[in-house]
Parts: structure tokens; sequence; C-alpha cells
């Protein structure tokens, strides 16, 4: 085998991995949101929600279009979970802000997405090596 191939050899087998990690925490978060009558995205929106954000920023850290991004935020809004509020500094822009009732569930999913995560298997020290790695290789893209 010569050292391209090996090389895109490797390349195949680490990409499967991280795809098939990917995979298996998207169907954990399914799995736990459902068990509090979540939707995968809302679950997603309310463990990003970490304080006063635009829809823009949530949507950023979704890693979907604001429009998407939206469309979830419309829904918990009408469960009573988030508010929109007035920007303090840009007056075109809303904030988006957990209420009462969203910072309760907010917390109630932070614990179960932490039962059996696909990442347990690895020390916190692991954990965060892996991001730092995953974090490299986002931003040298």
């Amino acid at each position: 085998m010569s050292t391209g191939e090996s090389e895109a050899a490797a390349e195949r087998q680490l990409c499967g991995l991280v795809n098939s990690l990917a995979n298996q925490i998207s169907d954990h978060v399914r799995v736990r949101a459902a068990t509090l009558g979540l939707t995968a995205p809302q679950a997603t929106a309310l463990r990003e929600l970490s304080g006063p954000m635009t829809m823009r920023e949530l949507a950023e850290r979704m890693s979907c279009e604001p429009s998407n991004a939206t469309f979830v935020v419309d829904k918990l809004e009408k469960q009573g979970l988030i508010k929109r509020q007035p920007h303090p500094t840009d007056r075109r822009a809303k904030r988006l802000v957990l209420t009462e009732d969203g910072t309760a569930l907010r917390e109630r999913l932070l614990d179960v997405l932490n039962q059996e995560s696909p990442l347990a298997g690895l020390s916190k020290q692991e954990q965060c090596v892996l991001q730092q790695l995953l974090e490299r290789a986002v931003v040298h893209r």
C-alpha cells in the first residue's frame, strides 16, 4: 500500500469514527429529549440557550439556519419555555431568554443528557483532549 493510500485509509477510518460518534450523540439526544416531551431540535435549543442570546447566535450554536431555529423557538415560546425580549443595544434584534419553566426544564434536560452519554466512557480529561482536537480540526477547515 502506498503512503497516499494508507493516509487515505487512515483518514477514512477517522472520518467513520467521528461520524459514528455524531450519530450516537444524535440518537442519544433524540431518545433522552423524548422522555421530557421534547424533539431533538427543541432539546438542542434548550441545551444551547445558556443565557440571553439572539436568534442568530442560537442558530449558530445549533448548527442550523436561523429560519430553522426560529421554527424551534416558536414552538418553545408557545410552550412557555422561552420568551423574546428587546435587545439592549440593537433595536432590530430580539434576545431569547428562558422563562422560569424553561430554566427548570433545561436543568432537567442537562441531567438527562448526562445519563449514559456516548462520551461517558471517557474521563473528563479525555473529553477535554477530544474537545481540543476537534476544535483544532474544525477551525482548520
